[in-house]
């Protein structure tokens, strides 16, 4: 079922979901200095069959993506290129059609040893972008999406998405789901997608010099000021 880009009204209603009458919204992932996606320029770039996450972009904080305090995930924005009619073909016979993307909720392992582990906690439901191309459309969920502290919001796309800037500088990194020492130039096109939840997965690949054009509405839960009165 095709999803609709929902507008700013649908975005006030779906806050107030969240269990706060003085919620801080958090926009995860924005920058000052937006960069540009890499199509309609030859060659065109897009982010293909992969679960990536985000390390650094240059301009905004150091683990832009990372939950320091639980909260909720209301919406997520993508920036879409707009490619060309013969590109879009490359992209559909080869990885398949609609143009989809979801955001997936991952927890890190807790030891040096296992730090490039992250398991897939939740995702929200697909959210086809075909219809968006050439736009930054902002998808409200239909549910708030609960994350807790240490959590990580990485984006997935399950067939393909025009959401990727290359040719950037080195304050721009991105980790994918893929074994260490088997990390193919992201244009080698072969990446995973990840969609079985509780599943564990290396994220053992990093690659400089590229962002993955996603943002994510975060309402983190109101902190606690005062103690309960004593018994």
């Amino acid at each position: 079922m095709k999803r609709t880009c929902l507008l700013i009204p649908v975005l006030v209603a779906a806050l107030v979901l969240a269990p706060t009458a003085s919620a801080r919204v958090v926009e995860l992932g924005a920058v000052a200095d937006p960069v540009n996606p890499s199509c309609p320029a030859d060659p065109c770039e897009a982010a293909v069959r992969v679960t990536g996450l985000q390390g650094r972009a240059a301009g905004g904080p150091k683990n832009p993506y990372y939950i320091r305090r639980d909260g909720y995930i209301v919406a997520f924005t993508v920036t879409l290129a707009e490619p060309t009619a013969e590109q879009i073909d490359f992209f559909n016979d080869n990885f398949g059609s609609p143009a989809q993307v979801r955001l997936s909720v991952l927890r890190r392992g807790e030891t040096r040893k296992t730090r490039l582990n992250y398991r897939l906690v939740s995702q929200t439901d697909l959210f086809e972008v075909d219809d968006y191309f050439g736009s930054s459309p902002t998808f409200v969920l239909p549910q708030p999406l609960r994350v807790r502290k240490t959590n990580w919001i990485a984006i997935t796309v399950p067939t393909w998405a025009p959401i990727f800037a290359n040719n950037l500088g080195k304050g721009d990194w991105w980790r994918s789901s893929r074994a260490k020492n088997s990390c193919d130039p992201p244009r080698s096109l072969r990446q995973f997608a990840l969609g079985e939840l509780r599943s564990v997965n290396v994220f053992g690949c990093t690659y400089s010099g590229a962002r993955l054009l996603y943002t994510a509405t975060y309402v983190p839960d109101p902190k606690v000021t005062s103690e309960p009165p004593a018994q």
